[in-house]
């Protein structure tokens, strides 16, 4: 098992939350992640991981801070 934080801005954050650390399988994808915690992946406009900008099939290690966006609206 490893812990990595997800930060969670706008639209985005589940129950209020801004952040959670979570304890997940080693070898996981960051979509496969975004599956079991409810996110669609098209609700995410930006992901990044530790900053820098990431593809859903990136595997997450141990201390990894993933970061998730949503798509901005405006005129």
């Amino acid at each position: 098992m490893i812990k990595i934080e997800v930060r969670y801005f706008a639209t985005l954050r589940i129950d209020d939350k801004k952040k959670e650390t979570l304890e997940i399988q080693e070898d996981i994808s960051v979509e496969s992640l975004l599956e079991q915690i409810g996110v669609a992946l098209e609700d995410v406009a930006i992901l990044l991981v530790n900053g820098i900008r990431t593809s859903p099939e990136y595997k997450l290690k141990d201390g990894d801070v993933m970061s998730l966006f949503p798509p901005v609206g405006g005129g």
